[in-house]
């Protein structure tokens, strides 16, 4: 009976999880205003991932020292000016990312890489966490050379580890980084309480503390 209890809570958390990311204004026709892209300081750097939920994503990485600004945003698709309702169907080939803004002189491309490792479910295919479909598959979207070797070579070490059998994040060259709507910039600091509800019920800091271990997934919320 408790045992049969647990997985009734939890589905319906999840769904409740779910309802919160469907219930967005860019479905009711109004809240679709895009923001501006932020522009990058003198000396800074921006690096792409892709890591299912972009609210998430942008609150990790902004949790992260050297990381000046994060912004949510649609790549890795095949139409211009994706919006939040397309891109949720699947229609545009988009995938929910963050352009992640970071000083070099404080943290590196490499720690970044290991960040969002340690951030995401690499095992899951087309999905994260309670997210599914191709818009919340994982990835990382190099700029040049040296990032395509450090992405490849931080890839290829997990695999050798053992931790995992398979990884499904996908590693490709970036393209445009369409920026989000502006209800989405900082969505966990103008809804704290939705938004920390959601990621409870979505189950996401569950599954990286079981992967990764509880102080991995602490990174996170500090």
């Amino acid at each position: 009976m408790r045992r049969g209890f647990f997985w009734t809570a939890l589905l319906f958390a999840g769904l409740f999880a779910l309802a919160v990311r469907a219930q967005v204004p860019g479905f009711s026709g109004v809240g679709r205003e895009m923001a501006q892209p932020v522009v990058v300081p003198p000396d800074h750097a921006t690096a792409i991932f892709a890591g299912g939920c972009f609210w998430c994503m942008e609150r990790d990485f902004e949790s992260l020292a050297g990381v000046v600004e994060v912004e949510s945003g649609y790549t890795a698709g095949h139409t211009a000016h994706p919006d939040y309702e397309s891109v949720s169907d699947g229609r545009t080939g988009h995938a929910e990312a963050v352009r992640v803004i970071y000083d070099p002189a404080r943290v590196s491309y490499a720690q970044l890489l290991d960040f969002f490792w340690r951030h995401i479910d690499p095992t899951a295919k087309d999905r994260q966490f309670c997210d599914t479909g191709t818009p919340y598959r994982s990835g990382i979207y190099w700029q040049n050379d040296e990032e395509r070797n450090l992405a490849t070579r931080s890839r290829d070490a997990l695999l050798a580890s053992g931790r995992f059998r398979e990884i499904h994040t996908e590693l490709a060259p970036a393209s445009s980084f369409w920026i989000a709507e502006g209800f989405h910039q900082d969505y966990y600091k103008k809804n704290p309480l939705r938004y920390g509800y959601y990621r409870f019920a979505c189950g996401r800091d569950a599954r990286v503390a079981e992967l990764w271990g509880e102080s991995q997934a602490q990174r996170g919320r500090e």
